[in-house]
């Protein structure tokens, strides 16, 4: 701190530490404008290696939101023992109506599964010579959205196999829990991506602030020769790198909404021949500032991490 501003008053100060951090900011700016080529390059490399978890995140936020569309479709099958009444039959339906965790109850007689049977399986004429119908009753009862995840399904079966005209009842979830494990299993596989591609970001700017240390050793040596402080010195190398990171982050968004674009109609056409509308959906605007904060500040850690080691090293002879 200079001997005129010393004399500032304390307002005056802050305004000055903001100004000479805007002023160091925007002149690392320029300094990788006059090197477009190799600052450009190594934003791309940023870029690309942001973008891949990035990416893995859009694939896993769309598959937890195709599998939530699918879970609203669970159903669960009560087969009535044999003999029961219709009268039974529809206190039994009038007894799960009032089940908190139900949406909604059909019901098949008998007769009904018979021929629908009949029409679907064609041995009508087979079926004609039983001596009684061999199909049971089935009530159809489907969850309401909070309790149709294969966990909230499998608890509300349990629950309806105690009514004393059920026979046993089946859920089938189970391909639901295998996704539902595959999407658990992304998840993870998202984490430790990202993990090593954020650690890569670190190594990489770390080495890109190393290399402007040493073109910049002799510049170094005359200012720490002149009493310049440390932080004073390493401010614009810190600065270089958080732009470095907003960049790559910027770059990696623009990746990843072009891969977006190109995958989403072949998406909707795989996804037409199930009945299904879904479209995949892009980083949001949330996302993309959360992106480029993490971006930024791995690269003011690659910045720091080598100006500490390196610059120390740096002494006026």
């Amino acid at each position: 701190m200079s001997l005129t501003q010393s004399k500032l008053p304390l307002t005056g100060r802050i305004v000055m530490f903001f100004i000479r951090h805007l002023q160091q900011g925007t002149a690392s700016l320029g300094e990788l404008w006059r090197n477009p080529l190799s600052s450009f390059m190594t934003m791309a490399v940023l870029g690309v290696s942001l973008s891949l978890p990035a990416a893995l995140q859009v694939l896993v936020k769309n598959a937890e939101n195709i599998t939530q569309s699918w879970n609203s479709a669970a159903e669960i099958s009560l087969f009535i023992n044999d003999g029961r009444s219709e009268q039974s039959i529809q206190s039994l339906i009038s007894r799960i109506r009032v089940y908190s965790e139900v949406d909604s109850v059909s019901y098949i007689s008998r007769s009904q599964a018979l021929e629908e049977f009949q029409s679907l399986s064609g041995f009508g004429e087979a079926l004609s010579y039983l001596d009684e119908n061999p199909l049971p009753a089935v009530v159809t009862v489907t969850p309401l959205a909070k309790y149709s995840s294969p966990v909230g399904a499998r608890q509300l079966l349990q629950k309806l196999e105690h009514e004393p005209e059920v026979n046993f009842g089946r859920l089938d979830v189970e391909w639901l829990e295998r996704l539902q494990a595959l999407v658990n299993l992304l998840e993870r596989t998202v984490m430790a991506v990202g993990s090593l591609l954020m650690l890569a970001v670190v190594l990489v700017i770390g080495n890109t602030i190393r290399l402007a240390i040493m073109n910049r050793r002799t510049e170094i040596e005359i200012m720490k020769l002149v009493g310049a402080t440390e932080a004073f010195i390493q401010r614009p190398f810190l600065y270089t790198g958080i732009w470095y990171g907003i960049i790559g982050g910027m770059l990696a968004w623009i990746i990843v909404n072009i891969l977006v674009l190109f995958l989403d109609g072949a998406l909707a056409d795989l996804l037409g021949l199930y009945g299904s509308t879904i479209s995949i959906q892009s980083l949001s605007f949330s996302e993309l500032i959360q992106l480029v904060l993490l971006a930024s500040f791995l690269g003011w850690l690659g910045s720091y991490l080598s100006v500490r080691q390196h610059l120390r090293k740096i002494e006026p002879s």
